[in-house]
């Protein structure tokens, strides 16, 4: 494996490399979620890179930059085990040279949730994944579902900017008792982690219960009942992250939420089950109320005279990720 530090050695790495060429950009610390974006990355590419770098534009102040957890020579060597071809750990003056002033402004997906709790961080993202496009020219490159706003605003950056990248979401990889694999999670004490996998329970919970408002205000209730202070429980158009009422077969389940000062993020699709059991009411609230069999005004297809029955839009007909 080819370790390059800085703008010559990783020009000279990315002279040897076979394409198609797969980036996986990560901060360190990693894990096996980290290891399952490589596996894809070896399935879909010839040669792989990734980057280690942990990005202070990411980071407010009192948001632990100085102690973001970091092992180079651990990482190094699980980075070899799984065959990966070059690893990059450019320094915050190569990212970021004296004088740089730009960044990367993104709407859309990255207005709300994390984007209001770290006003700045999708800045942060947006700019630091650009240049790491930039610079690797990848043909692919590939990110983890669990930061699924993170995901979005890189796929709508990067579909908006005309980048010639093929965005790859690899599924969440959890732990046994469902705690989704975080570098993060080393903060949790050992009451913590016992804690922690709540989270997931109860936005499986909320998912079975059709995710309406009131199922997520008892969730977000639950979370505080177990001694965490949720940031946000909420149901989402999967791309635009907007809020939806209603869950569809694009909608999303994303929470976020503290345990004293571990920030523990989570999201998750709405199960089919509960999509057919809304369909069910949905149909029969049809029924009663505007179809009622004995109406003489009602049509045969069971809709009043210039009614509009329009249904869930369950296509997605504009992808991002080409």
């Amino acid at each position: 494996m080819i370790i390059a530090r800085d703008r010559p050695a990783l020009k000279r790495a990315l002279a040897g490399l076979d394409r198609p060429l797969a980036l996986i950009p990560t901060m360190g610390a990693l894990h096996e979620g980290h290891m399952a974006l490589l596996a894809e990355g070896q399935h879909q590419a010839a040669s792989t890179l990734a980057s280690i770098f942990v990005n202070p534009l990411q980071f407010a102040a009192g948001e632990g930059f100085d102690r973001y957890p970091r092992d180079d020579a651990r990482d190094l060597a699980l980075l070899e085990l799984t065959g990966c071809r070059v690893a990059w750990l450019p320094t915050v003056e190569t990212m970021y040279p004296p004088g740089c002033a730009t960044t990367i402004e993104v709407g859309g997906p990255a207005e709300g949730f994390e984007g209001a709790v770290r006003p700045g961080y999708f800045r942060g993202v947006a700019t630091v994944v650009a240049k790491l496009l930039h610079r690797v020219e990848p043909e692919l490159v590939l990110f983890g579902e669990k930061d699924w706003q993170q995901l979005q605003v890189v796929r709508r950056m990067v579909a908006d900017l005309d980048w010639p990248v093929r965005i790859v979401a690899v599924p969440i990889l959890r732990e046994a008792d469902g705690l989704a694999m975080s570098s993060r999670n080393r903060y949790l004490t050992r009451e913590q982690r016992a804690v922690a996998p709540g989270l997931f329970r109860v936005m499986q919970e909320v998912a079975q219960a059709g995710a309406d408002p009131a199922a997520l205000e008892h969730g977000a209730s639950a979370l505080r009942a177990m001694g965490m202070e949720p940031d946000y429980l909420a149901l989402v158009e999967a791309e635009t992250m907007r809020p939806i009422l209603v869950p569809n077969h694009s909608a999303r389940l994303v929470a976020a939420a503290r345990l004293d000062t571990v920030r523990l993020l989570d999201n998750m699709a709405i199960p089919a089950t509960s999509l057919a059991h809304q369909d069910e009411d949905h149909q029969e609230e049809i029924d009663v109320t505007i179809c009622s069999p004995d109406d003489p005004e009602r049509m045969p297809n069971g809709a009043y005279p210039g009614s509009q029955q329009t249904p869930l839009d369950t296509t997605n007909t504009n992808r991002l990720d080409r």
